[in-house]
């Protein structure tokens, strides 16, 4: 269940930078209500998956998931670069959280 609620609060993560991506663009309430709502709900994710699991593991992962998640949501939604050697590196990102994961 600790997985589960790291993975739905990285999820949650790049909700919330999506959120303020578009918060910034618009300046609409709305945004700036869902910006909160993901970045709380990621962080009460968080804290329910560190009852369980070590806080350096959890926080890299839940790092690694928004941060990765972030820039792939660039590229998908907003017309960010999709450069080989920006996916590399996003990749790296993530099998060193598998490789977490595997390890934990």
């Amino acid at each position: 269940m600790a997985w589960v609620s790291l993975i739905i609060a990285g999820i949650c993560e790049m909700a919330g930078v999506a959120m303020m991506n578009q918060y910034t663009k618009d300046r609409k309430w709305l945004s700036l209500l869902l910006l909160i709502i993901a970045f709380g709900a990621s962080f009460s994710f968080l804290s329910v998956a560190m009852e369980s699991l070590p806080m350096g593991t959890a926080y890299a992962i839940w790092t690694g998931i928004g941060a990765s998640g972030g820039a792939l949501l660039g590229i998908l939604f907003y017309g960010e670069s999709k450069d080989w050697k920006r996916i590399l590196f996003i990749a790296i990102v993530l099998s060193a959280a598998v490789g977490l994961k595997l390890v934990s």
